[in-house]
């Protein structure tokens, strides 16, 4: 069975655009963990654009299911992440301009930081991810790095619908996954997911986890988080 870790960054989004407190992302994730999701992410971004700092407190504070937090190579980041402590970190790439994540991790640019990173993570007793592009040269970098999992960025599938397009990108991240499997890397994967695609991603590979939020929320607006929350494992669990 596909675990899922509910991401609920889009619930801080849409208090920040009239601010106060409502809704609440701590609130959201309590439902989602009721449902049956295995764990919660947050993206605990340097502008702080919708996750605040008194929200990864506060879900710490749940201490149920695995909090992931993803966060970019940052000093600020990295000592919030050995404070709070969270059972997983998640390093991403973050550019001001961006509306989400475009992309995975550049181990070239950035390995040095990066395995670092990954270092005092691991010596504080956190798991540690990466987010990477499916790419070759870029998943066989990861392990030089000491990171236990990496998410496998799929946002080039989700964007391209059902087309050719979409199998050429499903043999890359099947790829990506089997030299992860090689390494001794966890594969998991993330990013644009949905009811309607998790299907064919799951039949190429059987991912541990998947990260997904955007489509989650959107959904839950209509039908409430625990029936959003139960539909995607419903998505997961009839692959």
């Amino acid at each position: 069975m596909t675990e899922l870790s509910v991401n609920v960054d889009h619930v801080a989004t849409l208090r920040q655009a009239r601010g106060g407190t409502e809704p609440d992302p701590i609130e959201a994730a309590k439902l989602a963990l009721d449902a049956g999701a295995s764990g919660i992410t947050v993206h605990l971004r340097e502008d702080r654009r919708h996750v605040q700092d008194e929200d990864v407190t506060r879900l710490r504070t749940l201490r149920r299911g695995v909090m992931n937090l993803e966060m970019a190579l940052t000093d600020e980041m990295l000592g919030i992440a050995l404070r709070v402590k969270p059972e997983r970190a998640t390093l991403v790439p973050e550019k001001r301009q961006e509306l989400t994540t475009e992309g995975g991790l550049d181990l070239k640019r950035h390995g040095a930081r990066v395995r670092d990173d990954c270092a005092r993570l691991e010596e504080a007793g956190i798991a540690v991810s990466l987010f990477l592009d499916p790419d070759p040269e870029t998943i066989q970098t990861a392990a030089g790095t000491g990171a236990t999992i990496v998410e496998i960025h799929t946002g080039a599938y989700a964007n391209v619908g059902r087309t050719s397009a979409a199998k050429r990108e499903l043999q890359r991240i099947r790829a990506a996954a089997l030299e992860l499997e090689r390494l001794g890397i966890q594969p998991h994967a993330g990013h644009g997911l949905s009811v309607e695609n998790v299907g064919p991603l799951l039949e190429i590979y059987p991912f541990a986890e998947l990260a997904i939020g955007h489509s989650i929320i959107s959904r839950a607006i209509l039908v409430g988080m625990k029936q959003a929350v139960r539909e995607m494992l419903d998505a997961l669990k009839s692959r």
